[in-house]
């Protein structure tokens, strides 16, 4: 693997694939070619960095003192000088006691922990064992009492496997030997009460045969960490990473296909949606004078001096790589009239620019026209962070109007005017009828009405005095129905009736069916519906529901036509 092995500082290293990193540590007395198979398995669909720790292969040696931070301080300074954020740390005997030590020194740099044929916390009787060994070393050659060691590995007999790591033994530098040893001797009592602080997802792995790094330290590694578990091989030694080199691999890949977060990916998406945001289309210029942009509603402000803001941007997204690269971007804030436009940069259309009217900003980038607010940046920074890159922008110039912002918020777009033209209707001096498009199991919650054979959807206020949301879920209460209204959905005035008229949507959970009908979207008894106005209104939601987005209306119902908010 000599071509494939580099230096940085004092650190050398072997660095093979590309993708997302893992680094390999190993034990007392070997390098980084110890993880050959690893390297050859993984490297096809990760980047891979085996390390030489410091004293090992063509690294330098550490000062005779060093203690375990010394190795940990090694790794991050490697990961500093090659520019790499965050990884997935495996580690085997001693080299699982450096990724337990970075993994707490530095969390948020590791992605994934995997801990192979380490210790923790011997008993006496193998703590006096290793003692005795740390004692042996100080007086005397380490390098002549290997076999030991190389038996208890590999057995009495002599294989290819023994040899090469019989050579890699005997031609370590004895003082950096040493001092190793001495760390790995010590080092399973530096992490007991700490473990419960790794939050990452971490695998401690180990063979039945191994005497020294014993099922059940494993074991007692997982159960500390919040997300540990334990594997054990069967009829595996201490360098199971060389001769089982399959099983190793295997266990490996599994481990690196899991999931970063224990949240299901779905629900956690829902609960970040219930923070409303503005929605902003995101735009620059490529080399070639091709524009480029994505609806994004990951924006915030930063700082006022310097003048900063920043947005994420998917890794999977088409145009990462453009923004990632990008000298400058600008970033629009849409009024609530451009809804269709925050579509159309949503998609893969390729036109998006072509259907869209903009013209380029004072620092180059496109500017759309009718956003509430717009900044054009030049690029501050580009941050690594998790399925996304967080970029920021240094603010070069900016403008805005006083045209009400297109909101977000649990799927749904949000308009400031509807809202306000909800209050103006609540308060009308004309009779209030409050309702709401309820779905219950993608099916539709209808209501008798009273007329023969009416149904209609749930309000309050159609006859007596106004509506309000508070009665009407009363209302759907008294009818054994858990309505959780989302956003408006309908604001109109029907000037035949004199009543205003408001509309959510949202779900319902039936608890009692009582008076309840529920009707399929494709079969909807549009003859029972009490009048045109409903009708109308119900078909526009039907048509968005299948669109899968849903567009807000505010104005006046006459003849059964809702108009749109200007």
């Amino acid at each position: 693997m000599s071509e494939n092995r580099k230096t940085a500082g004092s650190t050398s290293y072997i660095e093979r694939g590309t993708g997302d990193v893992i680094v390999l540590i190993h034990g007392v007395g070997l390098n980084a070619e110890a993880w050959a198979p690893q390297i050859e398995a993984l490297s096809a669909s990760h980047r891979i960095i085996a390390i030489d720790m410091a004293g090992h292969g063509e690294s330098l040696a550490p000062p005779p003192d060093a203690g375990l931070d010394a190795y940990v301080e090694q790794l991050r300074r490697l990961l500093d000088d090659l520019a790499i954020p965050a990884v997935n740390v495996i580690g085997h005997s001693m080299g699982g006691l450096v990724a337990l030590g970075f993994t707490l020194a530095y969390p948020m740099r590791v992605k994934r922990l995997a801990v192979l044929n380490s210790v923790y916390e011997r008993d006496a009787t193998a703590r006096a064992a290793v003692e005795a060994r740390v004692a042996e070393i100080a007086v005397a050659d380490p390098t002549t009492q290997i076999e030991g060691p190389l038996a208890r590995w590999f057995g009495d007999a002599e294989s290819p496997l023994k040899s090469q790591v019989r050579g890699w033994l005997t031609a370590m530098d004895t003082a950096s030997y040493a001092t190793a040893y001495r760390v790995f001797a010590t080092g399973d009592r530096l992490f007991c009460g700490r473990l419960q602080d790794i939050r990452c997802p971490a695998l401690f792995a180990t063979g039945s045969e191994d005497p020294n790094s014993t099922p059940a330290m494993a074991e007692a590694m997982a159960a500390a960490v919040g997300r540990g578990r334990a594997v054990t091989l069967a009829d595996e030694r201490h360098m199971m990473t060389l001769t089982a080199p399959e099983a190793v691999n295997t266990l490996l890949q599994g481990f690196l296909a899991e999931r970063l977060s224990a949240f299901d990916a779905r629900e956690l998406r829902t609960a970040f949606g219930s923070f409303m945001t503005g929605v902003t289309i995101v735009t620059t210029m490529t080399a070639d004078g091709t524009p480029r942009g994505f609806t994004a509603n990951s924006f915030t402000s930063v700082s006022i001096e310097p003048p900063l803001l920043l947005i994420c941007i998917g890794k999977s997204a088409a145009s990462r790589e453009v923004f990632e690269q990008t000298r400058g971007f600008a970033v629009n804030i849409l009024s609530e009239d451009q809804r269709d436009t925050s579509a159309l940069f949503a998609s893969k259309r390729p036109d998006k620019f072509q259907e869209s009217k903009w013209h380029l900003g004072p620092n180059g980038n496109p500017l759309i026209d009718g956003s509430a607010a717009w900044f054009d940046c030049s690029r501050y920074q580009v941050i690594d962070a998790g399925d996304h890159i967080i970029l920021l922008g240094h603010i070069e110039a900016f403008s805005y109007t006083d045209a009400n912002p297109l909101g977000y918020a649990r799927g749904g777009y949000i308009t400031l005017g509807l809202e306000q033209a909800a209050v103006n209707a609540a308060s009308s001096p004309s009779r209030t009828v409050v309702g709401a498009i309820l779905e219950n199991e993608n099916r539709l919650v209808l209501v008798p009405d009273g007329r023969p054979n009416g149904l209609a959807l749930p309000e309050v206020g159609r006859s007596g005095a106004s509506g309000s949301a508070s009665q009407l879920h009363g209302q759907l209460a008294r009818d054994g129905i858990d309505a959780t209204l989302g956003f408006l959905f309908a604001v109109f005035e029907n000037p035949g009736t004199q009543e205003q008229c408001i509309f959510y949507r949202g779900e319902a959970v039936l608890h009692a069916r009582g008076r309840t009908v529920l009707a399929s979207f494709e079969d909807i008894p549009w003859e029972r519906l009490p009048d045109e106005a409903t009708r109308s209104m119900l078909r526009r939601y039907v048509a968005e529901r299948k669109a899968g987005r849903f567009k807000v209306y505010s104005g006046d119902h006459r003849q059964g036509t809702v108009k749109a908010v200007d």
